[in-house]
């Protein structure tokens, strides 16, 4: 077989070794714009994973990289004065040009080809090249002509980002891989510092465009720059100089592409895909690239099956390695929103930014870090835990909203149950609630529970519109705060356009066959082209709404509730006025945001006055549309700035669900981000839902400052003793268990 690679990067490098290893009489010519020796950057990193794979592929490499690299186990970070290391962390760091040389020196032995100084710009060049050989690597970089040449086909997306940075060295050996973060008149500007030999660190410089702007740096030159950014950073470069090399401000841009292979063409490294500098990942996905697409030359087959096979194999591996930096790089694109967490926050958001490490994960890295930012957390809830004493999970921190105080910061999301008779609340409701107000969270909120009979979703959804129905929710209030030390929330919502709908099970948002009621909302939309069309609603219906909300808080009031929830999320009637998609109001109810939100706010201005003032209350909000014109971030900024005036206490942040044709992007805690945006950046406390499903993803939401309460939902049904189990789990004995099921827990502590 012959093979020609434009590019002789560490892709193709390293997949030249490991093939002419594998099948020595195959031909590979590796083609490289650059001289010999020319090289852009520093230094790069791998992790101790990485070095093991490059064990298995090939020792003889692994070997010769390995004596050239420089090793720590910590993670420095630097913010306000204070610094704070996490250990166990086990990276590498190598010269660039001394991993080129290594590479190119081992593929020379093995009798590769390499050819330097070609310059391969024309198309029609590189398509002639593809048809002399069986097989042509596009290992040409983020510029790649390959990847031109052959656009349709590949499908190439560019993510080009906020962030400027600048790629620089210094002679100043950092112990640790360095955060440091220096604020001045202009902003924040950040590090990424790391030793790569006995010489020299890389030091990667990095700021926000407002910064950029404001600093005057993109008009200067680059000797200003470097000493710009000495006198910044001087506290951590210890005299020691910033070196140039090629250097300039650059936007990372995150490369991928719809298909990695055409016919006799694959590429390889970041001319398939990229992923930020901030984990370290970009050469690590080049060299496993390389291994994987030999490995799958050795399990044989047409070059098709080979091809697809590398694809299918590699593509997840990457999409999760490009999701975890993309959650890294867009925490360094607003570290000016973490400013305000105290210190130890602010370095325990910043490791686990990419949700590859955890709380727990940092606890077997580093118990000793990881107990202190435990006990810091819960000294900043105000409970103190001596030295000699271990400090309780995030979780189970009491929080406190007005005079209500949760023993713990799970909260049971609302969930429709579509079990109720004619809004009346049952004997299912009651086993339901009892069952999971027992089982440990310190926050139990009821379904959306409905301000009258045509506000219901479904004829089986649960209202609070009848003496009948406040006596039957006090029954189940009762009951919890008897048996357990649980408080209980009530979602008041109005189903809009969504109502008159079947069970959920039978046809969720599917209109009612027969028996259907009429239907209010902002506008006369159906939900979907077959669904009724809802009456907009005028002036009359909305003091009619209003005043059916105040009744259902006086029946709340009445029935025991600890907190009330406005719902204005997920499609129905307020959240329907909230989203531009279904609101196509041109009176004072329409428009920006402030029109939108009028009616809303209206609505919670009634129910805050009725709802007494030692008792908290919150509004749920869908924070986004997960559609091209819906709500904005700006329109949640907005609306939650409305909110906190107005008193509500915190913010219950979800998404999605307005209309049938979005796009949600499902994920572990995929909501998260915006709880972590209202919360850091308008000043209120938030609740984050939405796929959070581990004890340990909930003890990290909360010590990083993202959430102040986390809502779980499937988890509760299938296991309504969720967090009891939690609690054992982590050896956590001061949780309170239900005195006729205390035996039990020395069972889950032996499991």
């Amino acid at each position: 077989m012959k093979i020609i690679s434009i590019g002789a990067g560490p892709a193709a490098l390293y997949f030249s070794i490991l093939i002419r290893e594998r099948f020595p009489t195959w031909e590979v010519t590796l083609l490289e714009r650059n001289a010999l020796g020319d090289t852009f950057g520093w230094g790069v990193v791998f992790s101790d994973e990485t070095l093991s794979n490059l064990l298995e592929a090939d020792p003889p490499t692994h070997s010769r990289i390995t004596d050239s690299f420089a090793h720590w186990d910590a993670i420095d970070v630097h913010a306000r004065g204070e610094t704070f290391r996490s250990a166990g962390h086990g990276f590498s760091g190598i010269a660039r040009r001394r991993l080129l040389e290594i590479l190119e020196e081992r593929a020379l032995e093995l009798g590769v080809t390499i050819e330097h100084g070609v310059d391969l710009t024309d198309p029609e060049r590189v398509r002639a090249l593809a048809a002399e050989c069986d097989l042509l690597l596009g290992a040409d970089g983020l510029r790649s002509i390959v990847r031109t040449t052959w656009r349709d086909d590949f499908g190439p997306s560019f993510d080009v980002r906020k962030c400027r940075y600048l790629w620089l060295g210094t002679p100043k050996l950092f112990e640790a891989f360095t955060f440091a973060f220096a604020e001045c008149e202009h902003g924040m500007f950040q590090a990424h510092a790391y030793r790569f030999d006995e010489r020299m660190s890389t030091f990667i410089a990095e700021c926000d465009e407002e910064t950029f702007a404001r600093s005057g740096l993109a008009d200067a030159p680059i000797a200003e720059t470097v000493a710009y950014l000495e006198k910044l950073f001087a506290p951590w470069l210890d005299g020691q100089p910033l070196l140039i090399n090629r250097s300039q401000w650059i936007q990372f841009v995150t490369v991928r592409n719809e298909r990695w292979h055409r016919g006799n063409v694959v590429l390889l490294g970041d001319a398939a895909h990229t992923a930020h500098f901030s984990i370290g990942s970009g050469t690590k996905l080049a060299l496993e690239d390389a291994i994987a697409l030999a490995d799958s030359f050795t399990l044989g087959g047409t070059l098709d099956e080979v091809l697809d096979r590398y694809e299918q194999d590699r593509r997840p591996v990457v999409e999760r390695t490009q999701k975890a930096a993309h959650d890294s790089l867009v925490w360094f694109e607003q570290a000016r929103r973490y400013r305000p967490l105290p210190p130890w926050q602010f370095a325990f958001s910043l490791l686990t930014r990419s949700k590859r490490i955890t709380y727990e994960n940092l606890g077997r890295r580093d118990r000793a870090f990881a107990d202190d930012v435990a006990r810091r957390f819960a000294a900043s809830a105000g409970v103190a835990v001596s030295p000699a004493d271990a400090p309780p999970p995030p979780m189970f921190t009491p929080f406190t909203l007005r005079g209500m105080t949760l023993a713990n910061r799970v909260v049971v999301s609302s969930m429709c149950m579509y079990s109720a008779a004619d809004g009346l609340p049952g004997d299912f409701h009651l086993v339901h609630y009892g069952a999971l107000a027992q089982g440990g969270a310190g926050l139990v909120m009821t379904e959306m529970t409905d301000v009258s009979a045509e506000a219901r979703i479904t004829l089986g959804c649960a209202g609070i519109y009848t003496d009948e129905h406040t006596a039957a929710w006090r029954r189940i209030v009762d009951f919890a705060h008897a048996q357990s030390g649980a408080r209980v929330g009530l979602q008041l919502g109005h189903a809009g356009r969504k109502g008159a709908t079947r069970l959920m099970w039978e046809g969720i948002d599917e209109p009612l066959a027969e028996g259907a009621w009429e239907i209010i909302a902002p506008s006369a939309l159906p939900y979907f082209p077959h669904s009724q069309t809802p009456r907009p609603m005028d002036r009359a219906d909305m003091d009619r709404v209003i005043a059916q909300y105040a009744a259902a808080t006086r029946r709340a009031v009445a029935a025991g509730f600890d907190l009330i929830e406005i719902h204005m999320a997920h499609g129905y009637l307020l959240a329907s006025f909230l989203s531009p998609l279904t609101n196509l109001r041109s009176d004072g109810y329409g428009g920006s945001i402030e029109g939108r939100a009028r009616f809303p706010l209206e609505v919670f201005d009634a129910v805050r006055a009725l709802w007494p003032a030692e008792r908290p209350m919150s509004v749920r909000v869908s924070a986004t549309d997960w559609h091209p014109h819906g709500i904005t971030d700006d329109d949640l900024r907005a609306l939650a700035a409305m909110l906190k005036e107005r008193g509500c206490d915190i913010i219950d942040v979800s998404s999605g669900q307005t209309v049938p044709d979005a796009r949600p992007v499902f994920g572990r805690m995929f909501q998260t981000p915006w709880s972590d945006l209202v919360r850091n950046e308008v000043g209120i406390a938030t609740m984050a839902v939405g796929n959070i499903q581990s004890a340990d993803q909930v003890n990290s939401i909360l010590a990083s400052g993202r959430a102040d309460l986390c809502v779980l939902a499937r988890p509760h049904l299938a296991d309504p003793f969720w967090t009891l189990r939690a609690a054992a789990a982590q050896g956590w004995d001061d949780q309170r268990w239900p005195v006729q099921y205390a035996a039990g827990r020395s069972t889950l502590g032996r499991g």
